[in-house]
């Protein structure tokens, strides 16, 4: 089963960062703290708006912390966001 967004929608997969102390200890990433606000996009939908902004698959945004609509799929996490949502291109 393909996930393909519809419209001016993207699909995106949050990015999650390890989190580490000031002497390098790598913390587990069991509690999630703060909402992601950064993924890649995996798919784009066939809107006019969405067109309009240039984004390809697998490029890295910046989105609103609580915008769009988490989804899980094979035990994995993604976010279906609307053009609106995206904030800023990762470069």
């Amino acid at each position: 089963m393909t996930i393909k967004p519809v419209g001016n929608r993207l699909l995106v997969k949050p990015i999650t960062a390890e989190e580490k102390t000031k002497s390098g200890i790598v913390l587990p990433d069991t509690i999630d703290k703060e909402k992601k606000t950064e993924g890649e996009i995996l798919a784009l939908g066939q809107g006019e708006d969405l067109a309009k902004l240039n984004l390809a698959i697998g490029q890295k945004i910046i989105f609103g912390k609580y915008a769009g609509d988490e989804i899980k799929k094979d035990h994995e996490e993604y976010k279906i966001l609307n053009h609106e949502d995206v904030l800023a291109v990762i470069e």
